[in-house]
């Protein structure tokens, strides 16, 4: 799924300078990370599934394909239990994220073709697409600023929703040639039902937010429809710019509750790499050598931080960055059965991690869970069952697939230009 062109990548090139690590001041110092133990969520019957986001219950949400693969739809795993959250009458939904009660927020499709042939959760589907609450075993919309679209990205512990929705001013900006978008969108908070839109910078005629911490801080994007983009920070409806890192625009994806942001730099040669941003200030967290690529997706109140790191073909395997240190999550792993874990997308106040597998050598892919075992550390002699599995390397290097690669990983939650949900 995705909505507003707010950036443009145009080259994807080999970096392979590695970034000096940064330590949180909230972390503990030599702490050596635990072992993990892996459950497999699973699809809804097709053969994909990831997760977006978990609690600090364990309870996890995402999407998954049906069987045929042909629609995909939001579930949630909670205690064991998997079940679809639905649409609102069209073929397809995802869930971005859960709070502590247990409610969920994302994107559904309805069954009404967008009068204006747009294409908001980029599905390829032109069905009119909106944003939800679910709670209680019930998808509720919620309202738009007069258009016909939306999203919900984030929800904090108080309900609070973030987002963004469309409003009814024409997008002159937008570029019918690259997107079929039309009207501009905003960046929105709703509670209670009701919706509120929140300043963009320098009057960037669009914007999203993709995440809101339980002090209603957020963070998201503003820009125009098809290329420029700031990353914000938004206090009490306040907008900064958090500015870039050396030269390469951020492009934030979470916040925890101590305003510790995540996200990955983007140079201009189309680089990225992970980083972390606090007191004003952001670091590159670097990448898993050999590896050109990262991408930070997840932290927790402890400052743990859960990404991707990927080589040049943008092939990616799961990094847990704690106390200065990354850490290939799979080297963690002692089951010599246990799936190959390719994307980190969320880490809670336990040290759970949940996002995506895969099974080398093919499309397949299941929703995992993570959980570290208590009590027990990473020795620094252990030789973990996986030590030896590699992920699954591409030898194909082009611009073009590392582009594709990129939409797939990150389009189905993040709903930035050009990205698209993973579709077999």
């Amino acid at each position: 799924m995705k909505s507003i062109r707010l950036m443009s990548i145009t080259a994807m090139t080999v970096f392979a300078a590695l970034a000096i690590p940064v330590r949180l001041a909230t972390q503990e110092k030599n702490q050596q990370p635990p072992n993990y133990t892996v459950t497999d969520l699973g699809t809804l019957g097709g053969t994909f599934g990831q997760a977006n986001a978990l609690n600090n219950s364990g309870s996890v949400v995402g999407f998954a394909t049906l069987p045929g693969d042909t629609e995909f739809h939001a579930f949630l795993w909670s205690k064991g239990i998997k079940s679809d959250l639905g649409t609102f009458g069209g073929p397809n939904s995802s869930a971005n994220s859960i709070n502590e009660r247990g409610e969920v927020v994302g994107g559904a499709e309805t069954s009404t073709p967008d009068p204006l042939g747009e294409d908001f959760c980029g599905n390829g589907t032109n069905l009119i697409c909106l944003p939800y609450l679910w709670q209680d075993g019930h998808m509720v919309p919620l309202p738009t600023l007069g258009g016909n679209n939306g999203i919900a990205s984030g929800i904090n512990s108080r309900g609070q929703v973030a987002g963004q929705a469309e409003n009814t001013t024409p997008d002159p900006t937008c570029d019918p040639s690259i997107t079929p978008q039309v009207l501009q969108i905003k960046p929105v908070i709703w509670e209670k039902g009701e919706i509120q839109e929140l300043p963009t910078i320098g009057g960037d005629p669009d914007g999203q937010v993709f995440a809101i911490n339980d002090n209603g801080q957020a963070v998201g994007t503003t820009g125009d429809c098809t290329s420029t983009f700031h990353a914000v920070l938004w206090i009490k409806g306040t907008p900064t710019d958090m500015g870039t890192l050396r030269g390469s625009l951020l492009f934030p994806t979470h916040i925890n509750n101590r305003g510790q942001i995540v996200g990955f730099a983007v140079s201009a040669n189309g680089t990225f790499l992970a980083f972390v941003w606090q007191n004003g200030v952001a670091t590159e967290l670097g990448t898993l050598p050999p590896d050109v690529f990262s991408l930070a997706i997840g932290i927790n109140d402890k400052g743990q931080i859960v990404g991707d790191s990927c080589d040049d073909s943008f092939s990616c395997r799961v990094f847990l960055w704690q106390d200065g240190t990354m850490t290939e999550l799979n080297t963690l792993v002692h089951d010599p059965n246990a799936p190959f874990l390719e994307e980190g997308n969320s880490i809670n106040s336990r040290g759970q991690i949940a996002g995506k597998t895969t099974v080398q050598g093919t499309p397949l892919a299941d929703a995992y869970l993570a959980t570290p075992s208590p009590g027990e550390a990473m020795s620094e002699n252990a030789v973990p069952a996986l030590a030896t599995k590699t992920s699954p390397r591409s030898t194909v290097v082009s611009p073009e697939d590392v582009r594709k690669a990129l939409r797939q990983r990150l389009g189905s939650r993040f709903h930035i230009p050009g990205f698209e949900a993973p579709r077999n």
